[in-house]
């Protein structure tokens, strides 16, 4: 019980709620099996009271369900983090009750207990492992100093560091180097990431493409975008291939430097390669353009993006950028082509803010027998809505267009919206 007593000592947060006894009985549940469809369970999890998360969790039923555990518990963990807390106690509870001696169910669930940020909860769940006559190893401290990062709890992850270098069984591996390197990247501390990237490479081990993955989003985070880049350079030399994540990182980076220039390249540098441009990406993109009012460019992309058969989506997008963005300056000319250009690709013109922002330049234009061609033209695409109605009555009340206000009023009462 020694290195237990240790490592138990070093929990600087700890509550009554969450301090485990070995003959104790704990009154919540989880389940470890991997989840399918984890909203119907997560929903229960959020209205019941807290007192019925283990009648429920532990019926027949219930267990007829594959969970994942991550995404099940970060999410109840923002609603209810004392709930998220009472399914991890259960979980601890059913690995005692088992015996069971295999050390990655507790190195996924010291995982898990990081996931929602509960270091003295992890600490039991080591203590107890420990109790049971279970040696620990290199993995489940790097689980232990992974759960101390995510809380922010360095002082305790750097001791518990220490315990690994002056052992014989668990020392520090790459993964262990790789932690801390992830750790700091997500609490945006690039200094601290990049010792321990350097710490890495002094202590003989190889950088992998997590290494670099971690490094890039840490860069970013902490707007180093210059290092950003460099990392990622460095990850392409050596024959990686970078994970989406990383790509929308680095675009990102990009992004937020306002540099159309170096975002053409890059840009050029993924196509070339045969990467499809992400949703999220494309939503950089556009943001990108319409900030800058770079529209030109916005075409630009979307011929290129057609020319190498990216996803509906992101077309689509890109599509409602640019007229958007013609809306915003008026040529409803460009507006109007646009808009049939979109028809014409297969792209259904159905969005109501773009249709706002659409009947606001036609407005601001008093365009209004244009607009009412441009309502009829896209009313086979989309039907109007009670906002849409709205904005058109007070754009002709303030023009003083009685006439084309009780067309609209006689138009929402055929619809059923008056």
């Amino acid at each position: 019980m020694a290195l237990a007593s240790r490592v138990l000592s070093m929990a600087r947060t700890s509550t009554s709620s969450s301090r485990c006894s070995v003959h104790g009985k704990f009154e919540r549940l989880f389940c470890n099996q991997q989840v399918s469809s984890p909203t119907p369970l997560l929903n229960r999890l959020l209205q019941i009271p807290k007192s019925q998360i283990k009648t429920t969790l532990d019926s027949d039923e219930t267990s007829q369900f594959s969970w994942d555990s991550h995404s099940l518990l970060t999410t109840l963990r923002s609603s209810s983090p004392e709930k998220a807390q009472l399914v991890l106690e259960w979980r601890l509870e059913k690995l005692l009750k088992e015996n069971e001696t295999c050390l990655d169910q507790y190195s996924s669930l010291i995982t898990l207990c990081g996931k929602i940020r509960n270091v003295s909860l992890a600490m039991c769940v080591f203590t107890l492992m420990e109790s049971r006559g279970i040696k620990p190893d290199s993995s489940v401290f790097d689980s232990l100093i992974s759960a101390c990062l995510c809380s922010g709890d360095v002082v305790t992850a750097l001791s518990l560091f220490e315990i690994m270098m002056g052992s014989e069984d668990y020392k520090p591996t790459s993964e262990t180097y790789d932690t801390f390197v992830s750790g700091f990247s997500s609490l945006g501390n690039a200094d601290a990431m990049t010792k321990w990237y350097l710490a890495k490479k002094a202590a003989g081990f190889s950088s992998n493409v997590q290494t670099y993955e971690s490094l890039v989003f840490g860069c970013v985070k902490s707007r180093d975008f210059d290092g950003a880049d460099g990392y990622f350079k460095k990850l392409m030399s050596l024959g990686f291939m970078p994970s989406m994540a990383v790509i929308e990182n680095v675009l990102e980076g990009l992004c937020k430097c306002r540099n159309v220039v170096k975002v053409k390249e890059f840009l050029k540098f993924l196509l070339d390669g045969g990467w499809k441009i992400s949703l999220n990406m494309a939503e950089k993109l556009v943001k990108l353009y319409c900030e800058l009012g770079k529209v030109d460019e916005m075409e630009e992309l979307l011929v290129t993006l057609m020319k190498t058969d990216q996803v509906h989506e992101v077309l689509q997008k890109v599509h409602r950028g640019i007229i958007r963005m013609y809306a915003m300056l008026d040529r409803l000319d460009d507006v109007e082509y646009s808009v049939g250009r979109m028809g014409k690709e297969g792209f259904s013109f159905k969005f109501a803010d773009d249709v706002e922002k659409v009947i606001c330049s036609y407005f601001r234009c008093e365009a209004y027998d244009r607009l009412d061609l441009f309502l009829d033209h896209i009313k086979d695409s989309y039907k109007l809505t009670r906002s849409v109605y709205d904005f058109l009555i007070a754009g002709y009340r303030r023009a003083g267009l009685s006439e084309k206000l009780d067309r609209v009023i006689n138009d929402m009462k055929l619809n059923g919206i008056l």
